[in-house]
């Protein structure tokens, strides 16, 4: 199955930051639920509380934010897609990977984890590279 349309579109905003925030969020089911590594906090349920954790994240963005997009697998009505995060503020590049539950062509649930390793230049992920790496401030 090829890519859905959300993930393209949710990838693309990402990429724009706070400016594409309506965008964004438009993405999102009402009573979605967003759950990342980035900043500790409980899953955010409902798109009122996805909208202020983005907006809580985007207080400190990453500068010059490369987000590379390795592959998306679809499954019915899931999918996960697998990127790489670079920025100089960032140690090195961060692999992670977006697992989502979608309904009616939106997002309805989406965890984000972080994959030990970094990306070598060449694509690849070396999986010991980053493996003692906690979460940081990667709102990407």
């Amino acid at each position: 199955m090829t890519e859905p349309a959300v993930i393209r579109d949710y990838f693309a905003a990402m990429r724009q930051g706070a400016a594409a925030g309506d965008d964004l969020f438009s993405l999102f089911t009402p009573d979605a639920t967003y759950i990342e590594p980035f900043t500790g906090l409980d899953p955010a349920e409902g798109i009122d509380a996805i909208r202020r954790r983005f907006e809580l994240m985007w207080q400190t963005p990453l500068p010059d934010l490369e987000l590379d997009v390795r592959s998306v697998t679809v499954h019915g009505n899931e999918a996960t897609s697998s990127w790489v995060c670079r920025s100089p503020a960032l140690p090195g590049p961060q692999a992670g990977e977006d697992h989502y539950v979608l309904r009616d062509g939106r997002i309805t649930r989406l965890e984000i984890r972080l994959v030990a390793g970094s990306d070598n230049g060449d694509g690849r992920v070396d999986a010991d590279a980053n493996a003692d790496d906690g979460p940081g401030d990667h709102s990407a």
